[in-house]
């Protein structure tokens, strides 16, 4: 199943900067470990904000909820979940 996914970051000020670039490491290298396994094909910035518009390819709502909570940024994220459907229209 398809999924667009919207996460926007909100880390709370009052945690060490160093934990911080450690947090944000340790996402990147998660990000990367997902985009590799096929299971989030496409990952966009939304300009101007700590916010992306991403694709999931997965088997089902179970599968993507696991993958979005293994994120570290998880706990200080907002996710707008979209599930797709291929339009009638669509040449592709």
């Amino acid at each position: 199943m398809l999924y667009c996914v919207e996460m926007t970051v909100s880390i709370p000020r009052d945690i060490a900067l160093e934990e911080v670039e450690r947090i944000k490491a340790a996402e990147k290298a998660r990000a990367i470990e997902i985009q590799e396994s096929g299971k989030w094909p496409h990952l966009w910035r939304v300009v101007g904000e700590y916010s992306n518009i991403s694709i999931f390819d997965v088997a089902g709502n179970d599968e993507l909820h696991s993958l979005l909570s293994s994120l570290p940024l998880f706990p200080f994220m907002k996710i707008k979940v979209t599930p797709l459907a291929k339009h009638p229209s669509s040449i592709f």
